[in-house]
């Protein structure tokens, strides 16, 4: 017996007032970054997390804040996480 794999498509619908109030969290959240690097100059230890690579060598650097992203997803999986609830 042959089984059929059908995949089905999850539509989901967003009220304009549940994508009007994201806009506005969004829009907050991007003004306190905004506050925040204009009153320090700097986001404090974000980006040079111990665990992230920093090669310089000569007149070349390479610079990849590994650690930074995975902060950064664990953060926003969280947010999102929270907000389909």
């Amino acid at each position: 017996m042959q089984r059929e794999l059908r995949s089905c498509r999850h539509r989901v619908k967003l009220p304009v007032h549940d994508f009007g109030k994201i806009l506005v969290v969004l829009g907050i959240g991007m003004a306190l970054v905004g506050l925040v690097l204009w009153k320090t100059g700097s986001l404090g230890p974000m980006g040079r997390l111990p665990g992230d690579i920093a090669i310089e060598r000569g007149n070349s650097s390479f610079y990849f804040p590994i650690v930074t992203c995975v902060l950064i997803s664990l953060v926003l999986t969280l947010v999102s996480w929270l907000f389909r609830r």
